[in-house]
């Protein structure tokens, strides 16, 4: 558990080769991820870096439910819905301050993106959630790799990969520090 009292997750996208990103935006559309998303970070705080701010559709900033907390390093730069700071530590400490209990509820705090900041977290984090994607998608933004220290604790309920009304064929997966 983090020195804030709250757990942290990472939760994220990816295709194989670790893809998560191409252009500032994933590069698929998967809805059944998206309500997995939602489900997962619903009533907590969630953290994010700018760009991945900016790669959220308009209509959905800030994510709702969630205290939404923006890293970045442009002193001058705000916006409504979000708190922002400029440096992981800060994130951290505001998503899991006492102020913020009522606001979070669920004891966790989700890192959501981009790939330096899950990079700069991955050692703090409680829990990792991962939707795998089986397909090969072209991307600029990678995933950092899952130590070998951590294990699968958690699968679909089918052990097994799905298939989106899209046509796109994924899995979900929960890994934790292996004890």
């Amino acid at each position: 558990m983090s020195s804030t009292g709250s757990r942290i997750g990472l939760i994220w996208a990816e295709a194989e080769g670790g893809v998560i990103g191409r252009g500032g935006v994933m590069p698929w559309h998967i809805p059944e991820d998206l309500a997995h998303f939602k489900a997962i970070t619903l009533g907590s705080a969630v953290v994010m870096g700018r760009k991945t701010w900016d790669s959220l559709p308009e209509r959905f900033r800030p994510l709702e439910d969630r205290r939404n907390i923006v890293i970045t390093r442009q002193s001058d730069w705000s916006v409504e819905g979000a708190d922002v700071v400029h440096s992981l530590d800060d994130a951290l400490e505001l998503a899991g301050s006492s102020s913020n209990a009522s606001a979070t509820g669920t004891g966790w705090v989700w890192v959501i993106g981009g790939a330096e900041i899950f990079t700069a977290v991955l050692d703090r984090a409680d829990r990792i959630e991962v939707t795998e994607i089986r397909a090969e998608i072209a991307g600029d933004t990678f995933a950092p790799a899952i130590p070998g220290t951590w294990r699968v604790t958690e699968r679909n309920p089918e052990e097994g990969w799905r298939t989106s009304r899209t046509g796109t064929v994924y899995r979900f997966l929960r890994y934790e520090p292996a004890p």
